[in-house]
């Protein structure tokens, strides 16, 4: 089974829902980080160079309190605070070819995230065509990810198509093999770490999650973070899997990984052909414990493997330094976090599944 490309089709004149992931940092009324939003802006381009036109939908978090308005500002285009309904309808209907509307937030309507059937149904009325370019809610099996595609043809976005075709390198890479997993949420992570230890030459675990080794180990961690429910002792003498050496801590609480550490990580990252990253190294938020991931950020964007990051706070941090400019040295940088988590814990999404033919 193969997923449809939206660079296959003839689209002009067509009404193409355009499944995108706009779910932003919004402060003051505007858009406070435009990363999703510019990695899908060659999905968008294509079609209106087809003659499509596009209706674009998204969620936000918060659901019904949020509004998607400031994205359509972002963007410079038509915005209906509506998902459904007559003004939506009476809207698409009088598009023009290369027409673009951005409709409300999703989540503003229950059903989205039910995955109502009735709900995926009037979604689907709106297209003749359906294209997915949010790989980064795929994961999710909501209305607008895989019940939508039930009703009309459905292809993949540019973007999707890059992330699905560069997070399946780790399935077959370049030995040898290093795996950084980082953060706090240790149950979202250990199946990646349950599959990539077959995998991976090493995986170094840090941030957060490395409390739990710590503890396991006998230390006293203090007030540290932890994930009481993860059991972990059998990769606790795994040779493959190493945490941190040195430690910053401050209240009873391990906020950073230590200049040791650091040290180690660079001795191997250099060793390394091929190296994947999810997850920040320390309370990165806070300047005094951002160094660890800070650190590791530049050196493997310098380094000759081909290298792979991912993650909401693993990329805030790593956007941080130089302007932005340490991000065109990475090899990729996935828009997604957990899609990405169980992307590679699995193999697929609920999303790619939705697609396949």
């Amino acid at each position: 089974m193969k997923i449809p490309s939206v660079k296959n089709i003839n689209v002009k004149g067509k009404k193409v829902l355009l499944r995108v992931d706009f779910n932003v940092p919004i402060k003051n009324g505007k858009v406070a980080d435009d990363f999703r939003i510019k990695r899908t802006i060659p999905t968008i381009n294509l079609l209106k160079k087809k003659g499509a036109r596009i209706i674009l939908i998204s969620h936000l978090t918060d659901g019904r309190a949020s509004t998607l308005r400031p994205v359509a500002k972002f963007l410079k285009i038509d915005f209906i605070p509506k998902t459904l309904g007559g003004e939506v309808e009476e809207y698409v209907s009088k598009m023009k070819n290369g027409g673009i509307v951005l409709l409300e937030n999703l989540r503003s309507d229950k059903r989205e995230e039910k995955n109502g059937a009735a709900f995926a149904k009037e979604l689907a009325k709106l297209g003749d065509i359906f294209v997915n370019d949010a790989f980064s809610a795929s994961h999710r099996k909501h209305a607008s990810i895989v019940g939508v595609p039930k009703h009309i043809p459905a292809f993949a976005g540019l973007l999707f198509l890059d992330e699905l075709k560069n997070l399946q390198a780790a399935f077959n890479p370049k030995h040898p093999f290093l795996l950084v997993l980082g953060g706090v949420k240790f149950g979202v992570k250990l199946g990646v770490l349950k599959k990539f230890v077959k995998i991976a030459d090493k995986i170094f675990v840090g941030g957060a999650l490395a409390n739990n080794f710590f503890r396991e180990q006998g230390l006293d961690i203090g007030k540290s973070i932890f994930d009481g429910k993860t059991d972990i002792k059998k990769y606790l003498n795994n040779p493959k899997v190493t945490i941190p050496v040195d430690i910053k801590e401050k209240g009873g609480a391990i906020l950073d990984c230590g200049p040791n550490t650091i040290k180690m990580l660079k001795e191997i990252v250099n060793r390394s052909k091929f190296v994947l990253w999810n997850g920040p190294l320390g309370n990165f938020e806070k300047k005094e414990f951002a160094k660890g991931t800070e650190e590791l950020a530049k050196i493997i964007a310098g380094s000759p493997a081909m290298s792979i990051i991912g993650g909401g706070d693993t990329i805030a941090a790593a956007r941080k330094i130089n302007g932005g400019a340490l991000m065109k040295k990475f090899s990729f940088v996935s828009t997604a976090g957990g899609a990405m988590l169980e992307f590679l814990s699995q193999g697929t999404l609920p999303g790619i599944e939705a697609l396949k033919r």
